[in-house]
């Protein structure tokens, strides 16, 4: 069987959208084989560099396989007529490829039927990689497209070359005028020429290679080598480590290599911050540190050639890494002219969103929200300093106005910290109190990713949570509600920081009140005048969060899906309580006892839909005197009394005992599915038992709703014994 490889030459791909779109090229192309019955015997792997995008696939077949199939024509009173075959007959005979003689017959529920077996023959592998491949390079999703000959084809960028070959058979493939061949192209600075590949498979990977053209994960060890090489020159020092930056050089180069510059000294003046987003941000350089793990007056540069023998390209890095230090040292000196409280009016100039109004209207509403919420958590009995949280909001945003931010934007949030740590904001204030303000503004954009850490003090994650809920109630208003993959404003991330920052500080907020707080501090504004009066907000909001909440129990704790489901259906606005409520679900749920109480919860619940969907009555309490069976009369005594204690359990969240005194009912529950028929004629009987049911799904769904456990194997005695 051929090894199979597909190579898209072009210009070069932004780091950013490299890894996407390789991979998503892989994933089309590995569908499209399966799709046509040309699965492959081994791996389907990628190779991309910043000018290729490379699927290689281990043996695949030379042709589809043929398939036998069995078609059905007209009737037989239709096909025949006086035992003679009718132009009908004739007409399926020559459909099928067969004699009329050929024909069986076969019978249908509908009466006897002329049927023909078919046998399709399958299509060279080559033939229908030519014919669709096209589409699937045409599909890759990229976040921009590009467009040079013909409109209707597009890519990421103008393609230069194509390589399709089975072994060493070029498939006669065409996208955008560029027909493919056996030829690629070598690094564009170390050797410029054209690469035969002699054939799919390893033969392409050795052809690059020989062209100084790695695959990525050579190119990752590569950079790793020469970045210690290269760090090595400086005793004690090592490199600073950075997998973002790292994927992104990685991305950048096809033959890499590293140097290290150096920087005056002087610039160590400046906060760390500064010079490590002015290096990694903007020229793509590591950071090196000395043995403590403080920033040295060094840099590594990953270059796309194997050299710098003469030292020229160190020398222009110094050269711009030294200017841009100058801007920031520039700005940083400008910038203390005019301290941070004195800034607050020039937010009135900054636009937050053009419905939403200025930073300034945002600060002050952030400011309220975030007193009110500083007043619940020392309600709660938590330890805060409220009056930080004040003034960390007032100032929050005020370095969007200063020069280093509008120079570096990456430090937003960041430079207002830093400012707040060094200007004295009011001659009353302690140390110790300045530096929770400088603190708790330097995090209050944390968390920016899952991977991210929360803010290091309640003052700041409290400041975070409401600059981030009045972002979300403001949009969720106007009706900006993420779909699909479009979320402009970051609300998902924004929602995610919120559910981590909550479940970690073990904040006390409930999150439908908490967006109700947030939309009401728009009340009586210009912004308020253009939301959507639809009056879906609390429902979108709820189900907004409640995504946001399955997924960190889901994906960041590791929860199966119906143990949070199972959760979330009994509250998921208390993502603290929702987190302890999924750990004792996930521990109980093997045992025996709790899977069979999955079980009857599921049936009771289908017994009580039925009902519903009937029209039966259920009886608003159960009845004594209308219990007449041994097995309901033990349920329905057993059911108040263990309701009480899992009641003081749940309140005093002990949910693991709560959760095995619910599974001590078990027996009772058994004892009367097997012995209580619940749907009987008596109205009044029928009615006294779904009560029963109903109370006993009442009372034991506050912690989770068993009946979204998933249980192996079928769900024993359903509900056809009602």
């Amino acid at each position: 069987m051929p090894d199979f490889l597909l190579e898209i030459g072009c210009e070069e791909i932004p780091a950013r959208m490299m890894d996407a779109g390789a991979q998503e090229l892989r994933e089309k192309v590995s569908k499209l084989l399966e799709r046509e019955r040309l699965a492959p015997q081994g791996a389907v792997t990628q190779f991309d560099t910043p000018r290729r995008l490379a699927v290689l696939v281990a043996g695949i077949p030379q042709a589809q396989p043929d398939v036998t199939e069995e078609i059905t024509g007209p009737s037989v009173n239709v096909a025949y007529k006086d035992g003679k075959p009718t132009p009908a007959a004739e007409a399926f005979a020559k459909k099928a490829g067969v004699g009329v003689s050929q024909l069986e017959r076969a019978t249908t529920p509908k009466g006897e039927y002329l049927s023909a077996k078919v046998t399709k023959k399958g299509r060279a592998a080559s033939e229908i990689l030519a014919e669709f491949l096209p589409k699937e390079i045409n599909s890759v999703y990229w976040p921009k497209n590009m467009y040079w000959r013909k409109s209707e084809e597009r890519f990421v960028r103008p393609v230069r070359w194509i390589v399709a070959m089975l072994d060493g058979q070029v498939i006669p493939l065409e996208f955008d005028g560029i027909h493919a061949g056996d030829t690629s192209r070598g690094h564009r600075i170390l050797a410029d020429r054209s690469v035969t590949i002699p054939s799919a498979g390893e033969a392409y990977v050795g052809a690059l290679a020989d062209a100084k053209v790695l695959n990525r994960a050579e190119r990752e060890t590569q950079i790793r080598q020469t970045l210690d090489a290269a760090t090595r020159k400086v005793p004690g020092a090592r490199w600073r480590e950075d997998k973002e930056l790292l994927d992104t050089v990685v991305n950048l180069t096809e033959y890499p290599s590293a140097i290290l510059g150096n920087f005056d000294p002087q610039f160590l003046e400046l906060p760390e911050e500064v010079l490590v987003t002015v290096m990694r941000d903007h020229q793509k350089y590591f950071a090196v540190e000395d043995a403590a793990g403080k920033l040295a007056p060094h840099f590594l540069a990953v270059l796309n050639t194997d050299a710098d023998r003469d030292g020229t390209i160190q020398h222009g890095n110094e050269r711009v890494l030294r200017a841009r230090f100058n801007d920031a040292r520039f700005f940083w000196q400008t910038d203390q002219k005019q301290s941070l409280r004195d800034r607050m009016e020039l937010l009135r100039h900054v636009t937050f969103q053009k419905d939403l109004g200025s930073y300034y209207e945002k600060t002050i509403r952030t400011q309220r929200l975030a007193s009110w919420l500083s007043e619940i958590v020392k309600q709660s009995g938590m330890a805060i300093r409220p009056g930080i949280v004040h003034k960390a909001a007032c100032l929050a945003k005020t370095d969007l106005t200063t020069e280093l931010v509008k120079e570096f934007t990456e430090l937003q949030g960041i430079v207002g910290g830093l400012y707040a740590r060094v200007q004295v904001l009011d001659k009353h204030l302690s140390d110790d109190v300045r530096q929770g303000i400088s603190i708790a503004i330097y995090d209050h954009y944390k968390p920016e990713s899952m991977d991210d850490s929360v803010p290091r003090t309640i003052e700041g994650a409290v400041l975070s949570t409401a600059d981030k809920a009045d972002s979300i109630a403001g949009m969720f208003a106007l009706g900006l509600v993420p779909s699909g993959s479009k979320d402009p404003f970051g609300l998902r991330r924004q929602a995610n920081g919120i559910v981590k920052t909550i479940a970690q500080h073990k904040l006390p907020f409930n999150l439908g009140d908490l967006m109700h707080d947030a939309r009401t501090r728009y009340q009586g504004s210009e912004a308020e005048r253009k939301f959507a009066s639809d009056g879906k907000f609390d429902e979108a909001t709820r189900l907004f969060f409640r995504e946001r909440v399955e997924f960190y129990l889901r994906d960041v704790h590791g929860f199966a899906y119906d143990v949070v489901n199972a959760v979330l259906a009994a509250d998921a606005n208390d993502v603290v309580d929702a987190l302890a409520r999924a750990a004792a679900v996930a521990k109980v749920r093997p045992s025996g006892d709790f899977a069979s109480i999955s079980i009857a919860f599921k049936r009771t619940k289908n017994i009580l839909r039925q009902a519903n969907e009937a029209g039966r009555e259920v009886a608003p309490q159960v009845e004594g005197a209308l219990l007449r069976e041994e097995a309901e009369k033990e349920l329905a005594a057993q059911v108040p009394q263990t309701a009480q204690q899992v009641e003081g359990l749940r309140a005093a969240k002990k949910y693991e005992e709560a959760l095995l005194e619910i599974a001590k009912l078990r027996p009772a529950i058994d004892r009367f599915f097997d012995k209580v028929m619940v749907m009987v004629e008596d109205p009044r009987v029928r009615a006294n038992r779904l009560a029963l049911l109903q109370t006993l799904v009442k009372e034991f769904s506050t912690i989770a709703d068993f009946s979204e456990i998933v249980t192996e194997g079928k769900d024993s005695k359903e509900s056809s014994k009602q």
